[in-house]
Formats: C-alpha cells, structure tokens, sequence
C-alpha cells in the first residue's frame, strides 16, 4: 500500500507545481508587456519634445 500511496501524491505535487509555474510565467510575461508598454508610452512623450 505504501508503493501505491506515493505515486499517487506525485501527481497532485506536479500540477500544484505546474500550477504555480504557470502562475509565475503568465506574471512575467504579464510584467514585461507593461514594461514595454511603459516604455513605448515614455518614447512617445520624448518624441513630441
């Protein structure tokens, strides 16, 4: 029973895990969007001086 108990905790590790990373993808992929959008707004403001 002990064989079957620990591969059955294995996968609710990796999609928390999974989960979590994708959480943490999504954040920066999220973070340098405004970054650039930040920038490109700044350029603008740049431009007209």
């Amino acid at each position: 029973m002990a064989e079957k108990d620990v591969p059955s905790s294995r996968p609710s590790v990796r999609s928390s895990s999974f989960r979590e990373l994708t959480m943490a993808d999504l954040a920066f992929v999220v973070t340098t969007v405004a970054v650039f959008a930040l920038v490109a707004f700044i350029a603008k403001g740049v431009a007209r001086l």
